[in-house]
């Protein structure tokens, strides 16, 4: 199918290449081997936490079964980009249909607001855990649980669609080649022609509203978080309590200061090239991946003891192979 140069065409492409860093031309597929070995290692480390939380049941509490559901976030958003972003760097594997590609759009940015709604339900938590202690095992029961992360989802959902719904109705006959490695809402619209007004009004109106909003609530619910861990009158308790605020903290940090900074820079730096706004795009998406796990998975003194005992079983059982794997003894020639 060909494209028109002047846009008026009623034709529109169904089926697109993606290019992931096209300055670097002939030389992306060097890129294939640091990012596989990062995604196996998103992969890894989420995993490990995730498995340690459902393999001990003195884990199977709201705080640590939402860590868990985080994580699989995690290892889902970076499942969604970073294999169609390894076939971005060939030219003989890039094609990508328009249903695909809407597709894998609402996936990530599904992922992307139901982390965020994820870290709102763990405010929550801390809340009533801290503030209201003797109240919290009759407040945050499962079933409560469970209700809060279907309107989590219920709420992405109802986030996303419009974007993606809007962005299924534009012609794409400028060209069917775009210089990114995943379908990601502005990079798509650049291949439009028409008028696409209405999708970026609505893009950034959702966005900014969406981040305005999760920021007043998280700041609302950590500025009365802490003011309640101070006020507890165990130091252990009050540090311990102090210590889970400071890793969640950390993590919304992580998540909202990569999002924002990558959407700040991409309509600031128009300048720059593409390469720097695919390189920050990777960036948003996948720090999250790599970061909430470590984070985790070191400052939280229960899942840090477990995995350790887990390392110290490995590295024993690794041991006594490779004792069993030498001879008992030597053959003495007669």
């Amino acid at each position: 199918m060909s494209a028109w140069s002047n846009g008026s065409s009623n034709v529109s492409y169904t089926s697109f290449f993606l290019v992931g860093f096209p300055g670097l031309q002939e030389s992306r597929g060097l890129l294939v081997l640091p990012f596989l070995i990062l995604y196996l290692v998103i992969i890894f480390t989420n995993g490990m936490v995730i498995r340690t939380v459902v393999a001990h049941r003195s884990l199977h509490q709201p705080m640590y079964l939402l860590i868990a559901l985080l994580l699989a976030v995690s290892i889902c958003a970076a499942t969604t980009v970073v294999p169609t972003m390894l076939f971005s760097f060939s030219t003989h594997f890039n094609r990508i249909s328009l249903a695909r590609c809407l597709v894998q759009m609402f996936c990530i940015y599904f992922l992307i607001v139901f982390d965020c709604n994820i870290l709102l339900v763990m405010a929550l938590d801390r809340y009533v855990a801290i503030c209201y202690p003797l109240r919290y095992p009759e407040v945050v029961t499962g079933q409560l649980l469970a209700g809060l992360v279907g309107v989590a989802v219920a709420r992405s959902t109802g986030i996303v669609v419009p974007v993606v719904g809007l962005a299924s109705r534009v012609h794409f006959c400028r060209s069917n080649v775009t210089h990114h490695f995943a379908c990601e809402h502005m990079a798509l619209m650049k291949l439009s022609c028409g008028d696409i007004s209405l999708n970026k009004t609505v893009g950034l109106t959702v966005r900014v509203f969406n981040r305005v909003l999760d920021m007043l609530l998280l700041g609302a619910s950590y500025s009365r978080i802490i003011h309640a861990a101070f006020q507890i009158s165990s130091g252990r308790a009050r540090s311990k309590a102090l210590n889970t605020c400071g890793s969640h903290l950390l993590v919304i940090f992580t998540i909202h200061s990569s999002t924002m900074s990558s959407s700040i820079i991409y309509r600031v730096a128009r300048t720059a090239s593409q390469d720097v706004h695919n390189l920050l795009s990777a960036f948003y998406l996948l720090l999250p991946c790599l970061v909430n796990p470590i984070i985790y998975g070191a400052r939280t003194k229960e899942i840090r003891q477990h995995l350790a005992i887990l390392f110290q079983r490995a590295q024993l059982q690794i041991s006594t192979e490779k004792a069993q794997s030498l001879p008992s003894h030597r053959e003495i020639p007669a």
